[in-house]
């Protein structure tokens, strides 16, 4: 091998030195040479160079396939190794198989006068002790994101959270161990959270598992793992580092891509499997007992989209780029477990719920390198024609009524960029469909006060459907509710309400980029509700106007630090439904810090 790299690097070096060579100055006559031959034309000056270069690419190619052998004989001779090299060979190829990713966080939250300064029994919030206004404290979160790459088409992710939004303090020795500690004053340290003995959560939740394949015509992904569509409005995936809720979805999906940019995606879900049984034991297999009482989705997906990188090509050529697409589901559930008085599940009882819903969204998002604008749109479409939830009220014909779904949310936002995208410039609206029914919607599980748990003028949430004896004296629902992963202020809509549902809102947002990694922030949020039936006042609209100032700060390695601090000034909807007992409501104010790390 030796003597043809060193013939070949012999004869790029002549080739080279040859191109290098000056040629005389223009009439400067060369020196004369006795006997000197005739000079060479440009043709055979161009022969020569073109056969000097083959034959170096012959010797180069040679000198390769020797190294080629060696290298292979190398390798015969490493296998012969001992034990102890062959298991650190088998430990290192593991390892780079792993990759690991994820964050953790810390969030120090103040909140104060949350109660509105709403009557004791009235507050949207759960309130301090009467004589307090302040609620201090804060949470933790650690979230890993493990991938176990088997080949290059073949993986396993995880996604698994830590001391998921723990409050720093919350379980304590003492709330584990009386006997030692009769006094918390005593206490010491904590212990980790253990489902209904110290917490209502284990200190480690599995968010995601499923398996990732790679096709020659598509990718294929089945098991437990998070959702996300658009903005976000229906579909959230809650994977940014402030977020608290988000989707996660047990289903079959193959993600192909028959034209360039064009991705079509169908997909199956499980979305409730009813009463399911361990015939063997609980650490044997379990076993769905019917598929009369099965929530399952067929979803489809179309999209034209780019990638981050195609996306980043385009905008720095002062290109336009066009996204869009249509997501789809189309849900059915035949019958439903029975419940007892408590919401128990009674084994071997099932009502009739004869349901379908269908879900379409479309979603769209044109940007260029000063602006940008995106909407999502999505529905709620279908019939539920049993209400039962008790086996006894499935005979009783206040419950055998239908009841037909019919909600529409959206969002859009512009966003324009200047002084080289330092300075940006929002503005976000969206709407969610209300229905008259009192109260928000927000929770439609939580019992109103009239007859069979329909709400009455002046409850804050329930069912927004009115059914009993003799009838459906409102057979609708038609109020839409957003994600609650997707985020829109800090205090009414995320804390005081739970999600925007009945109402429109009109949020400008302002932001500069101080330094590279340092922005500073602020917005205000006009809400108000679409039926003024719906507030707490029943006869008022107008439920807040809110605004948020903060700034952030991140380092390119993955340190980050955020702080917010939001007013809510509380409009005559969120007051009292009795005149009588309206007060002038309070000003909220919410202080928010966040420091995390990703990796």
């Amino acid at each position: 091998m030796s003597s043809n790299a060193l013939l070949a690097a012999l004869l790029v070096a002549s080739a080279t030195a040859a191109a290098q060579t000056p040629a005389p100055q223009s009439g400067t006559p060369a020196p004369a040479q006795e006997n000197a031959a005739p000079a060479a034309t440009p043709e055979a000056a161009d022969s020569l160079e073109e056969r000097i270069r083959q034959e170096v690419d012959k010797r180069v190619e040679a000198a390769r396939q020797e190294m080629r052998e060696e290298i292979r004989a190398q390798l015969a001779t490493q296998s012969l190794a001992t034990d102890w090299q062959e298991e650190w060979v088998e430990e290192k190829r593991k390892l780079e198989i792993f990759t690991l990713d994820g964050y953790y966080r810390m969030r120090p939250n103040l909140y104060y006068q949350f109660s509105l300064g709403k009557p004791l029994g009235s507050e949207l919030f759960p309130r301090p002790r009467p004589t307090e206004k302040t609620q201090a404290f804060a949470d933790m979160r650690l979230r890993l994101e493990p991938t176990f790459n088997i080949s290059e088409e073949v993986r396993v992710k995880l996604q698994l959270d830590a001391l998921d939004n723990v409050i720093l303090g919350s379980s304590p020795l003492s709330g584990v161990d009386r006997n030692f500690y009769l006094f918390d004053i005593f206490n010491d340290g904590q212990v980790s959270p253990r489902s209904a003995i110290n917490s209502l959560k284990d200190s480690l939740m599995l968010r995601e598992a499923y398996g990732e394949v790679s096709t020659p015509v598509g990718l294929l992904r089945f098991g437990r793992m998070t959702a996300h569509w658009g903005l976000g409005l229906l579909r959230n995936d809650g994977n940014c580092l402030e977020c608290d809720f988000g989707d996660v979805v047990d289903r079959v999906m193959f993600v192909t891509e028959p034209f360039d940019g064009f991705y079509v995606t169908p997909m199956f879900e499980f979305n409730d499997e009813g009463v399911y049984a361990y015939p063997n034991g609980e650490q044997g297999q379990a076993v769905d007992i019917t598929g009369a009482d099965d929530s399952h989705s067929w979803v489809l997906a179309v999209a034209r989209r780019d990638t981050p990188q195609q996306v980043k090509a385009k905008l720095d050529n002062n290109q336009g780029v066009l996204n869009y697409g249509l997501h789809f589901s189309w849900r059915t559930q035949r019958y439903s477990p029975a419940r007892d008085e408590n919401g128990q599940v009674q084994p071997g009882q099932f009502v009739p719920r004869g349901a379908s819903l269908y879900i379409p969204d479309v979603w769209l998002r044109y940007e260029e390198r000063n602006f940008r604008v995106e909407l999502e749109l999505a529905a709620y479409l279908g019939q539920i024609n049993g209400l039962a939830q008790t086996a006894a009220q499935a005979n009783d014909p206040s419950f055998n009524q239908t009841l037909d779904v019919m909600a529409f949310g959206g969002a859009a936002v512009g966003e324009y960029r200047m002084l080289n995208g330092q300075l940006n410039l929002q503005l976000e609206l969206g709407f969610a469909s209300g229905d008259r029914a009192p109260g928000f919607g927000a929770y439609p599980g939580i019992p109103g006060t009239g007859e069979n748990g329909a709400t009455q003028p002046g409850n804050v949430d329930g069912p927004q459907f009115r059914c009993g004896t003799g009838g459906c004296s409102d057979n609708a629902i038609r109020n839409f509710r957003f994600n609650r992963a997707y985020r829109v202020d800090s205090i009414l809509w995320r804390e005081l309400v739970g999600t925007v549902t009945d109402a429109v809102y009109v949020k400008p947002t302002i932001r500069y980029t101080l330094t590279q990694g340092f922005d500073l922030f602020g917005s205000a949020i006009y809400s108000q509700s679409i039926y003024s039936e719906s507030t707490p006042s029943s006869t008022d609209r107008m439920l807040g106007i809110e605004t948020n100032l903060g700034a952030r700060y991140e380092t390119e390695d993955g340190f980050v630090a955020r702080v917010d601090w939001s007013v809510l000034f509380p409009l005559a909807g969120l007051n009292e439904t009795n005149v009588n007992s309206r007060v002038e409501l309070a000003t909220a104010h919410a202080v928010r810090g966040t420091l995390g790390i990703r990796f």
